[in-house]
């Protein structure tokens, strides 16, 4: 094999690998534990910096081997593909040092951190995908390790939650198979392409391709948390808050976006999917979505719950700008895969360092916390006016890209809704941030504990800021070469003139 060949395969082995031994490991073996987490995530991050640098200069990464008669298991690299892989590498460094922290006094921990790591190894997998074979495989791998993690307290309300994300997840993926299979039928090739594989049959198959088409977006969509698919991802925050991270901004409903990208670009192609009408159903799910999610938060008294129907809300983003038919509306919705990952991950570091350190679940216990942590609480109110949309934070350059697509495609609703999306978001942030730096704190907390050197734990608070930083920075230089902005105007120029 050569080292184009080679290079997915180790990329996806910097996870597996550390991984596996780790399930072997007695919970005492907390340094070797760490060492293979993080250096396996360390190694991660170099062998995706290496790709990406490599595909920079024109080189070309695919591995393939024959899965089913017809059909193969391929790994390939495109501009795509390594947006997501890219950031998936730099989160989940990010995430698994939070993770030791968080989870240091915690059961089971050789067990939580290997179906950690099978989790990113899948979420890579489907990312790297050269088809919608190899994506599906890696697609059910996500849920059957993400499921142990969610269930990892193993308390009642833990397991009952565990149980209802499989009851979602694994129906979604067998609408998804059942899509598959009937998409292969009729066009004899499962391959993700530029502009898609649909074009040659549509006009032969326009009513079978459509059902095909909403299958496999009601398939995919269980995991991108579209309305009515969303009813687990707000019981599933009982898991451990570096598992709500890894769903929110690296894994699942990352991957569901992510899927739904490659159902419009990859399989169908923006103009079929355009002048099929397919697009307008989609951005209306998505348009009501964003503003169900929104509604739902303002009701919630609970921080992640209120942060989980937000992510409901906010991952529509993604799938409202590849509908709106506008290239510029596109790069805001591939872009909002790293700019709401940036800012989502912060938000629920920042809420597990209040539980950690305060004891802190609910929004009636935030009153003058910013007082007694302020830089986790400086962190969480940068990322909260990203959601808001205000500049010059991620979620602001999200929001007038996808609006300046909105008005070259001609769909002005999109900015009415982009408006009373800013404006839901402010109404249940502000009134917390106004609590926690305003109002006078308790006289005590509800389980305090005391770091002698921080706020909080180095390793809880050094991760939030990290990211933090980052979403103010992605803002700050947009325009950057290099920067997600510009990186998702190639991709987006790509699935527009393949």
């Amino acid at each position: 094999m050569t080292l184009s060949t080679m290079l997915p395969l180790l990329v996806l082995g910097s996870s597996l690998v550390p991984g596996l031994i780790i399930f072997g490991l007695p919970d005492h073996s907390r340094t070797l534990r760490s060492v293979l987490n993080i250096g396996g995530a360390v190694v991660k991050l170099v062998l995706v910096a290496w790709m990406i640098w490599k595909a920079a200069g024109g080189e070309y990464f695919e591995f393939s081997v024959p899965l089913l008669p017809g059909l193969d298991f391929v790994l390939r690299s495109g501009p795509l593909a390594l947006f997501f892989v890219g950031l998936s590498a730099l989160l989940w460094l990010v995430t698994t040092i939070y993770a030791v922290g968080y989870l240091e006094e915690s059961p089971h921990r050789s067990r939580f951190f290997g179906f950690f790591s099978i989790c990113v190894t899948a979420t890579v997998g489907a990312a790297l995908a050269g088809n919608l074979l190899t994506f599906l495989v890696f697609y059910e791998m996500l849920t059957l390790s993400t499921y142990p993690l969610i269930v990892h307290r193993e308390t009642d309300e833990a397991r009952r939650a565990g149980r209802v994300y499989l009851a979602y997840t694994l129906t979604g993926g067998i609408l998804a198979t059942v899509g598959a299979v009937w998409l292969y039928t009729v066009t004899g090739t499962l391959e993700f392409a530029p502009g898609g594989i649909v074009a040659p049959f549509i006009d032969d198959n326009p009513r079978t391709l459509s059902w095909v088409f909403v299958v496999l977006v009601a398939g995919i969509g269980v995991k991108a948390a579209l309305v009515p698919l969303h009813g687990w991802l707000p019981r599933a925050m009982i898991a451990p808050v570096p598992v709500s991270a890894l769903l929110h901004a690296v894994a699942v409903v990352k991957i569901g976006a992510f899927g739904l990208m490659r159902i419009v670009f990859s399989i169908y192609g923006i103009d079929v999917v355009m002048t099929r009408g397919l697009a307008q159903g989609l951005a209306i799910v998505a348009a009501f979505t964003i503003l169900y999610g929104s509604l739902r938060a303002l009701a919630q008294t609970n921080l992640k719950r209120l942060l989980a129907y937000s992510t409901v809300s906010q991952l529509s983003f993604i799938t409202l700008g590849i509908t709106l038919g506008s290239p510029l509306a596109a790069v805001g919705g591939i872009v909002h895969l790293v700019h709401q990952g940036l800012m989502k991950i912060t938000l629920f570091f920042a809420a597990g360092n209040l539980a950690e350190t305060l004891g802190i679940h609910e929004i009636r216990d935030m009153r003058g916390v910013g007082r007694r942590m302020p830089w986790t609480m400086a962190a969480f109110t940068l990322c909260a006016f990203g959601m808001i949309g205000a500049p010059p934070m991620a979620g602001f350059i999200t929001k007038w890209t996808i609006g300046l697509g909105a008005i070259d495609a001609g769909a002005t609703w999109a900015i009415w809704l982009l408006v009373a999306s800013s404006i839901l978001n402010a109404l249940y942030f502000l009134p917390i941030l106004y609590s926690a730096w305003f109002e006078a704190p308790p006289d005590s907390w509800p389980a305090e504990r005391i770091f002698p050197r921080a706020e909080t734990s180095l390793v809880l608070l050094l991760p939030t800021l990290f990211t933090a930083a980052a979403a103010l920075a992605v803002g700050l230089f947009a325009s950057a070469p290099f920067s997600p902005l510009e990186w998702a105007r190639l991709v987006a120029t790509r699935q527009y003139s393949p």
